[in-house]
């Protein structure tokens, strides 16, 4: 490629990167969190907000508010947002999904200009993304790279309960203490993931905006946390033998690894090494088909579970429990 060539291609990538910041980064805040104590509030953490609406309500990580909530609740907690156009003003946290790492915070304001989310389930691997965050309490700063690599699972930790973050987004766009729950944008300046963690040297993660995401973002707002149903099993993808493969014309199903003590799926009569093809009428290849199965609604409901023990086919039904965390 000739030096002109060259010239041209670096010019219209960073054409596109200043586009997508220039689109998303006045919709980017960045948080300072406040700890409240006897003698007064003071400094303990910073991160960032992607604005979801224009009456104030924002999309953070969990991990970055939950310190500013532990003591006090999930609406307790607080502190200040900055914005590019120089406004600070003072949050408070609305809801925390510390199982998807996601939270909601707002500010009392009627004209925030809310980012356009976008949907992390057509990404490619090698497709430009652009990070948009705080990272050492500077607001705007902007790194750009690509995605390295998709479906990736980040564990979640909540009290007792464990859950893993599904289709994670892995990027080589830089992330520094700071950047967590600020914007990943593709290059249409759409926000396609929350940025939430360091996956190592050159390496970030980020929690996909899909539509698990929006209804766990919807609950935050509306009512402040996120119910789920429990089902109590762990396992992973196994291929089917050759006559399951027929029966169910898919290739793979769930095999069960671990069964939770007095869970329903221990009270259906789930079992190590069942391997599931199906719930409540849908297929299931992976634990991620399980948990998108797991919503409010599924709590108390019964559940036909079709499943293949060696060889003999089970029909199971089981009935969810509601996740305690």
């Amino acid at each position: 490629m000739a030096a002109t060539e060259e010239a041209e291609a670096l010019d219209a990538y960073s054409r596109v990167v200043v586009e997508v910041a220039d689109r998303v980064a006045p919709s980017v805040a960045s948080l300072r969190l406040l700890r409240r104590t006897r003698s007064g509030r003071f400094p303990s953490g910073a991160g960032s907000a992607v604005v979801l609406t224009p009456d104030g309500f924002m999309l953070t990580s969990a991990h970055v508010v939950s310190a500013a909530s532990r003591r006090t609740g999930a609406s307790s907690g607080g502190g200040r947002a900055s914005f590019l156009d120089g406004r600070e003003l003072a949050f408070e946290v609305v809801g925390i999904d510390r199982l998807s790492d996601l939270a909601v915070v707002r500010v009392q304001s009627g004209d925030l200009l809310p980012a356009r989310l976008g949907e992390a389930e057509g990404l490619r691997v090698g497709q430009l993304v652009v990070a948009i965050g705080n990272p050492h309490g500077f607001s705007g700063s902007v790194t750009a790279g690509v995605i390295s690599a998709l479906g990736r699972s980040l564990p979640a930790l909540s009290g007792a309960a464990m859950r893993y973050i599904e289709n994670v987004i892995q990027t080589d766009a830089a992330l520094n203490p700071g950047n967590s729950g600020g914007a990943l944008a593709d290059s249409r300046g759409c926000v396609i993931g929350v940025n939430t963690a360091l996956a190592g040297f050159g390496l970030g993660l980020a929690v996909p905006i899909n539509a698990t995401t929006r209804r766990i973002v919807g609950s935050l707002m509306r009512h402040g946390r996120v119910r789920r149903a429990f089902l109590g099993v762990a396992g992973g993808p196994r291929p089917l033998p050759p006559h399951a493969r027929v029966k169910v014309g898919r290739d793979s199903g769930l095999e069960v690894v671990e069964v939770v003590a007095g869970s329903p799926a221990e009270r259906a009569g789930v079992r190590p090494e069942d391997l599931i093809v199906e719930i409540g009428g849908v297929p299931v290849q992976r634990a991620d088909d399980v948990q998108e199965l797991m919503g409010e609604e599924a709590i108390g409901r019964p559940l036909g579970v079709s499943l293949l023990r060696a060889d003999r086919w089970l029909a199971l039904e089981l009935v969810p429990s509601e996740l305690v965390e």
